[in-house]
């Protein structure tokens, strides 16, 4: 059996479980997509070495950056990311014996927001109703009828990591939804600066296990500033903190204004390319935690 990895707490937990269940039968395959946050690759492989797993990263962010190029509307994103997804994994199973089955970390969340009944989906998952039949594998959900919070209380029952157990949720086409329009590294890389500033300060201000799920967007819009005596036009972000219980609801944070303000004059004097950072306090619903 072969599971594709996400780095998530959902997936890291489908993999314990099953690594409990068959053991050497079970090999994890994890794509860095290029979309990852910064080091998470790195950080996830380590954590996955700790967990006795035995797993075959795949670094496949040239493919994705080529197949993402100039594509802007959310849901082709998606598709190509889904796709590649599956792609990545057909070639690695051809390369182990007798590979039967492909297990996912899909939870219900996803499977409910990928629904369609009026016609249209609220957003596709790449993990729900993805798998082509040339791959010719049956598909191992563990976890599919689950949320969020009752993945956790199984990741406690297994003895995993605390750190690991509360990840906060990270969208399986990573930061391609965060990037509002065409997906280029050189966007990547100031989102990751920008994003690893918001995370870190958040660890540091004790107020990670606050929030359900943060992030930045980089956002379709340029604005004027002020750097030094000089007059620039760069990119502006906006900072997303949710609260929430199981993702199918969530409320805005309110996080200190305080925190706020540093995090902002640290991205903007620290993040080459940002000059403005703004604060989303929309609720799900109407809005979605993500803005893709």
């Amino acid at each position: 059996m072969v599971l594709g990895l996400s780095g998530g707490v959902d997936s890291s937990v489908a993999a314990v479980l099953l690594n409990k269940a068959i053991g050497k039968n079970l090999t994890c395959i994890f794509v860095d997509h290029g979309l990852l946050r910064k080091n998470e690759y790195e950080n996830v492989m380590r954590d996955y070495e700790h967990l006795g797993l035995n797993v075959i990263g795949v670094n496949a962010s040239e493919k994705f950056y080529r197949e993402l190029a100039g594509v802007k509307e959310p849901e082709r994103k998606r598709k190509i990311i889904g796709k590649g997804f599956i792609d990545v994994f057909d070639e690695e199973a051809r390369k182990i014996k007798d590979v039967k089955w492909l297990a996912q970390g899909t939870i219900y969340p996803d499977v409910i927001e990928s629904l369609s009944i009026t016609g249209t989906v609220i957003k596709s998952h790449h993990n729900v109703g993805g798998l082509p039949e040339k791959m010719n594998l049956k598909l191992c959900e563990p976890l599919r009828l689950l949320f969020k919070d009752e993945v956790r209380r199984v990741g406690r029952k297994l003895g995993m990591m605390e750190h690991i157990i509360n990840r906060h949720p990270f969208p399986g086409p990573g930061l391609a939804v965060r990037i509002l329009g065409d997906i280029t590294p050189e966007k990547v890389s100031i989102l990751q600066e920008a994003d690893d500033i918001f995370i870190q300060g958040l660890r540091e201000w004790g107020l990670y296990d606050k929030v359900w799920q943060a992030g930045v967007i980089l956002l379709p819009v340029q604005s004027v500033g002020v750097m030094g005596d000089e007059r620039t036009y760069e990119n502006a972000v906006a900072l997303r903190a949710v609260t929430s219980t199981d993702a199918m609801t969530a409320d805005w944070a309110r996080l200190p204004y305080d925190f706020l303000g540093k995090i902002s004059n640290d991205i903007i004097n620290k993040v080459k390319g940002v000059n403005r950072v703004t604060y989303d306090i929309s609720s799900k619903p109407p809005s979605t935690i993500e803005w893709e």
